[in-house]
């Protein structure tokens, strides 16, 4: 049976089981690699993705979870992202990457809900993303470079 999958702002549909893990979906049959996998039971954040603006880990969710809804990954793009990105590179946040996506995304919902977010509220917000090279303070350097980022283009 089909099943309609909104991503980044375009419309799938896919052949696949309702019980198969979103992230599988979003990586394997749309192809949108970005999203990576990590531990597989929501732990490390690498598969973290926005579902109607709300962080989630792809990896535990069914695709039945996404149907209907808006799931934006680290393919899309977004004010908040974008800025992100530049400090990011700026800050030259990444060591191996990989958990990197998951990372930024989880910073996109902090930056979405939370307007300048403080050293606890990035450390809380940024809790659920593990990075086993420990870029833990450029990562929160790069957030607070984001927020300025994005009060200068105001």
């Amino acid at each position: 049976m089909s099943k309609n999958l909104s991503i980044n702002g375009k419309l799938y549909t896919l052949e696949v089981q309702e019980e198969m893990p979103l992230l599988w979906a979003i990586r394997d049959i749309v192809g949108l690699t970005g999203t990576k996998f990590g531990c597989g039971v929501s732990q490390c954040g690498a598969c973290s993705v926005l579902i109607n603006g709300k962080l989630t880990k792809s990896c535990s969710m069914p695709v039945s979870y996404g149907i209907g809804k808006e799931i934006f990954t680290i393919e899309g793009s977004s004010e908040n992202l974008e800025f992100l990105r530049e400090a990011w590179h700026d800050g030259n946040v990444p060591q191996c990457g990989y958990c990197q996506s998951g990372q930024l995304i989880a910073a996109t919902y902090l930056l979405d809900t939370t307007e300048n977010p403080t050293d606890e509220d990035i450390d809380t917000a940024m809790s659920g993303n593990i990075c086993r090279c420990g870029t833990y303070p450029r990562i929160r350097k790069a957030i607070h470079k984001a927020v300025a980022l994005k009060s200068e283009k105001i």
